[in-house]
């Protein structure tokens, strides 16, 4: 899945949390943490299979459970010590969902597996022919059901995001409002 469908899902399945455990839609600075534990897989694991052949594809160190759940548990006990619980969670819900997702595809036979979920337990198949390009995966997937799926996906998200009132943005526009020089 690309950072868009990843985001979507994200958003979703937080929204869907908070109103369960809420009532209320997601407040303006977990939705922070929700968007970055969204992408928090790919940003460890891309550059560090792909550019510095570390490990060995772009679904394995931080795509894995192994990781993900303890390190979700620390981010949430470190964000209650400071009485931000909801940051932890938001952040677990951005990161697992990603992993998840990215294992759909092995529900109904596509070439890719849910083997990254148990690495190093599990051995994930290597790059025949080296780390793939950014412009390669999306020639790829054009055609791709689901990856065409992550749009609808993601004007749903965008729906309730806007229904919402857009969290996230306010702390952002603060920021950079703080910044902006004062023009003269």
């Amino acid at each position: 899945m690309w950072p868009l469908g990843h985001v979507a899902v994200a958003y979703l399945c937080y929204m869907i949390a908070t109103r369960a455990r809420f009532d209320a839609p997601p407040a303006q600075l977990p939705v922070l943490f929700l968007v970055f534990g969204s992408q928090f897989p790919d940003l460890v694991d891309k550059p560090l299979a792909w550019y510095l052949g570390v490990i060995p594809t772009g679904r394995t160190l931080a795509h894995s459970l192994f990781l993900l759940v303890p390190l979700s548990i620390v981010g949430y006990l470190v964000a209650d010590r400071y009485a931000h619980s909801e940051y932890g969670v938001a952040f677990a819900i951005g990161a697992l969902s990603h992993a998840i997702v990215d294992a759909v595809p092995a529900l109904w036979g596509e070439t890719s597996s849910a083997t990254h979920l148990l690495w190093p337990v599990v051995p994930v198949e290597t790059y025949e022919e080296g780390a793939p390009t950014v412009l390669g995966l999306l020639q790829d997937s054009l055609t791709d059901p689901y990856f065409l799926s992550e749009f609808v996906l993601a004007a749903i998200a965008f729906v309730y995001w806007r229904r919402h009132g857009y969290p996230g943005l306010g702390p952002i526009r603060t920021a950079i409002a703080r910044v902006r020089p004062i023009a003269g």
